[in-house]
């Protein structure tokens, strides 16, 4: 019996179809690149679907990968069923063969069947395997028929008659997503047998869904493209998609019944387990520790997904991308808080991800102590957290009890019995299981003991409306297919980019015009349009650095035929100028074109020192740094990049300074072409939101001789750069700040505008010296003076508002009044501050003995409230409730202790009103 470990799966289904021709691609990013259709990476085939679309041309119209998975979120998600079946999973890993308008249908399905039933391949039995097809359905437009070729081509293969089941859209019509390529699908799926049943069916037949028959493979036939008006619209060419469940096939090939039980997940469980003192083995065959068990499945699954996602650059935060991650992260902590983990718990099982999967993904490697710091913080964060939901379920509960208190003394008043029924909201029980992480059974345990009930149907409710926003934040934005004009053109043409050797291009032909109304021959004078050249020294925006502008000229210069307002890429290879003509021009016409030089230059300066600053950033504040993000224009430079904290200004002056050592050394730039393999086993980096082709790639060199590596800078980049360092001038940064939990930004400037800003900069600390007439050199130590003199000062007046507060003690006590028996003191005190009103209660609390305290002072434009209840009065009053009744009327809101409450509201005008409430709102509280 042949052993099939994981990675002879993985390495068996690549070699096959590399075999047959196909390229073997390497897995693309979790976060899809340039993709705002998609949360996360959710098919093999998110990162060909410009293939699909006919936007993206590549040398191989075949492919095979084994691709990285995460369904967590949006319209497939799966977080929620991790745990509780043998399937389901949050990150996988999927295999799959692509056709790019080659083979279709009568391949697909014979390659499927070969790889699967043969002794060379999978040799699963033919008497297992079952097929569904599409059934058809009715649309608005079209009608779609049942798939009677793919049923034909799994007849040929011996696949009998009764094995092939017709399903409708929900089950066998495809899209990865709301918008995007799509087609019917045929699904391939093996029969487990009757004890993989969840139902304990013992005769069931396909294709009942109880857990007995496995789909194993889905075999996609991408025929159209649904827009954002649910349209669906033929693909250029139809082609192939096909997705094997890598995880599900290791199940049947090792023969067990839960994905759980092989050997991707067995090392990870087995170390969990051990983290948290348990014996795996004895915690699956005792029943009680059934929920044990889940818990390690759980902590297993998460582990992988937490890994890579935070390795291609996802960071936990409170929307999106980040909102997803956090939400795996605290669902792994609450499962490892059930079983005792130690702490730190979820970097140490990254390590264990790492072991089990660095020979597939060489790059967890890399991001190892960026992936291990995240989850420590995260961890550390989620403690803190869960310390603030325990405190406020601790305060639900007693203002429950305390409620349930009053209830009965208002009916021992009233002489009535009642029975006293007091539970706590369903919606917020659930924000503390949610929001700060407290476990369900947690929650029944103390409200149980404290005699509490709960709306657990609310909970539920609140629970299944959190689903349903998670479901729908992330609608996405529609990728169109190409424009037909583009698409076409592009099958046998490209345009050739001379913008990397100038700013001018003579004699090129306008091969195709294109205005809003579709491809044109000509155009008059005036009219807007897309133009596309056969070549071109107008930079077209790509990798962050947006487009020349400049104009199209007759060949012999003296006469401007169009404004080139910018430049784009529509398709692969194609380069599409936004321009005004300013004279008729006609298809087959020969232009000269001229990108504005100091534009250009402008733009060359700020991309270079986007390079050296990003590896200064590596070299200063750590190898984690990685770029989520940049802007290259013409007047400034923006760089996003993964960092815990804000860089210290002293890191940053480090930053600038090694930028500017580099740019005075005026070392060579030098730009080569290789393939994607090379260039990266060469040292170059490559980025998170840039797309890069797998040949001809631009590898951008800043050298250093003193380096090991023997470069300062390398990396892929499709952008135009200065010849040397010292073209760069001199280097600023501007500003730095965060733009998401984990991701930073920094702002720089060069060259004349960075020469500027330090003139500028220089110009004001020579005012501010004149000023405080001192030298620049003593400008900081005069500014401190004066500082600390207002301080004094300020001080000073505060202790003599304090005195003149407290010497209003007496005449404050004489304004006391009695409700019920209680003494009343409500007064507003002028010229008092929060810190004020608090000393002068606590003065008032002595003197007076027992009673309650209002006090109120108008504070910037602001009213300030305080509350205080002597403890004897305690039982009866809650300075908290009080307080926020005399909020409301002056339009703010409060709370507190029930000794001592503050409040704050926007009405000065009713303060005195406020004030006056108190004496009726205590009458009816006693």
């Amino acid at each position: 019996m042949a052993n099939w470990t994981g990675n002879r799966i993985r390495q068996t289904f690549l070699k096959f179809f590399e075999e047959r021709g196909h390229r073997v691609v390497r897995s693309s990013s979790l976060v899809p690149t340039n993709d705002p259709t998609l949360l996360f990476t959710n098919a093999g085939m998110n990162q060909f679907k410009d293939v699909f679309l006919g936007i993206e041309k590549r040398d191989y119209t075949r492919a095979t990968s084994c691709q990285k998975i995460v369904r967590a979120g949006g319209k497939h998600n799966d977080l929620e069923n991790v745990g509780f079946t043998n399937r389901h999973l949050t990150f996988f890993e999927m295999l799959g063969n692509f056709s790019f308008g080659d083979y279709f249908k009568k391949e697909a399905i014979a390659y499927a069947w070969e790889l699967v039933t043969s002794p060379t391949g999978f040799g699963l039995a033919k008497d297992k395997l079952y097929v569904t097809i599409f059934q058809g359905a009715s649309a608005p437009e079209p009608d779609l028929p049942r798939d009677d070729e793919a049923e034909k081509w799994w007849l040929a293969q011996g696949l009998p008659a009764d094995r092939i089941v017709g399903l409708g859209m929900d089950d066998n019509f495809w899209a990865p997503g709301e918008v995007g390529p799509c087609g019917p699908n045929s699904e391939l799926h093996y029969d487990m047998g009757p004890r993989a049943s969840d139902q304990g069916h013992a005769d069931c037949k396909f294709p009942c869904d109880c857990g007995r028959y496995v789909e194993i493979w889905n075999l996609v036939f991408m025929q159209f493209n649904r827009g954002a008006d649910g349209k669906l619209v033929p693909l250029p060419k139809p082609s192939v998609d096909t997705g094997m469940g890598f995880e599900r096939m290791a199940a049947i090939l090792q023969h067990k019944f839960s994905i759980f039980d092989t050997d991707l997940f067995r090392p990870l469980m087995r170390e969990a387990a051990t983290l948290c003192g348990l014996d795996l083995e004895r915690e699956e065959k005792l029943e009680r520790s059934e929920r044990s068990a889940g818990s390690l499945r759980v902590i297993a699954d998460h582990s992988r997904s937490a890994t890579f996602l935070i390795s291609d650059g996802v960071i936990p935060s409170n929307e999106g991308r980040g909102y997803v991650l956090r939400k795996i992260i605290r669902r792994a902590l609450r499962h490892a808080h059930d079983l005792k983990a130690p702490t730190p718990f979820l970097s140490r099982m990254a390590s264990a991800v790492r072991a089990e999967m660095k020979d597939a993904y060489p790059e967890l490697v890399e991001s190892a102590a960026r992936v291990d710091r995240i989850l420590d913080e995260e961890e550390r964060r989620f403690t803190r957290t869960v310390e603030v939901g325990l405190k406020k379920l601790e305060e639900a509960v007693q203002a429950a009890y305390l409620r349930r208190e009053e209830i009965k003394e208002q009916a021992l008043r009233e002489q009535k019995s009642v029975a006293v029924l007091v539970s706590l909201k369903g919606e917020d029980v659930f924000k503390l299981y949610d929001t700060f992480g407290l476990p369900k059974d947690f929650i029944e345990d103390v409200t149980r003991d404290a005699g509490v009930q709960v709306d657990w149907a609310g909970f539920d409710r609140a629970m299944e409306e959190q689903r349903a926003r998670a479901k729908a934040s992330w609608k996405g934005a529609a990728k169109q297919v190409a424009n037909p004009a583009y698409a076409k053109l592009a099958q046998t043409f490209k345009t050739e980019p001379d913008f990397y050797f100038g700013t001018k291009t003579r004699d090129a032909r306008i091969e195709s015009i294109v205005t809003k109304d579709g491809p044109v021959n000509e155009i008059k004078k005036g009219a807007e349009a897309e133009i596309v050249l056969d070549r071109t020294s107008i930079y077209s925006e790509s990798g962050g650095q947006v487009a020349d502008v400049g104009g199209l000229y007759d060949n012999s210069e003296s006469l401007e035929v169009a404004d080139v307002r910018g430049a784009y890429y529509p398709v692969t290879g194609l380069v599409a100028h936004r321009i005004v003509a300013k004279e008729d021009l006609h298809v087959g016409d020969r232009v000269t074109t001229v990108a504005d030089a100091e534009r250009r230059v402008r733009n060359m300066r700020n991309h270079s020192a986007t390079h050296l600053m990003n590896a200064a950033l590596r070299n200063i504040l750590g190898s984690h740094v990685k770029q989520s993000g940049s802007l290259v224009a013409p007047d400034h430079l923006r760089f996003d990049f993964t960092h815990f904290a804000a860089v210290d200004p002293s890191e940053l002056a480090e930053i600038e300074q090694q930028v500017n050592e580099e740019i005075r050394k005026d070392l060579d730039v030098s730009t080569d072409i290789m393939n994607i393999d090379d260039a990266l086993a060469s040292g170059a980096l490559a980025f998170f939101g840039d797309k890069y082709p797998e040949s001809n790639v631009r590898v951008v060199t800043m050298p250093d001789a003193s380096s090991p590596r023997g470069f300062y800078s390398k990396e892929l980049c499709g952008g135009t750069h200065v010849h040397r360092t010292g073209g760069i001038g001199v280097f600023k940064i501007l500003r730095e700040e965060s733009t998401a939990a984990g991701v930073r930004r920094i702002e720089a400037i060069t060259g004349d505008k960075a020469l500027a800003d330090y003139q500028r900069t220089l110009t004001t600390l020579r005012n501010a010296a004149s000023l405080l007439n001192t030298s620049e050199e003593q400008l900081i130590p005069a500014l401190e003076r004066q500082i600390e003199q207002v301080r004094a000062l300020e001080k000073q007046l505060e202790a003599s508002n304090l005195k003149n507060s407290l010497s209003q003690t007496g005449s404050i006590l004489e304004q006391a009044r009695e409700v019920k028996g209680v003494k009343v003191v409500a007064a507003q005190v002028a010229g008092a501050n929060r810190e004020t009103l608090r000393t002068l209660s606590d003065s008032l609390r002595q003197r007076l003995g027992s009673g309650v305290i209002a006090l109120a002072t108008a504070e910037d434009g602001k009213v300030a409230l305080i509350t205080a209840v002597t403890k004897d009065l305690i039982p009866k009053l809650h300075a908290g409730k009080i307080v926020q009744e005399l909020a409301k009327q002056v339009g703010g809101s409060g709370g507190g202790r029930p000794d001592l409450a503050e409040a704050g509201g926007k009405d000065t005008s009713a303060i005195e009103s406020a004030l006056r409430s108190i004496y009726p709102l205590l009458d009816r509280l006693l």
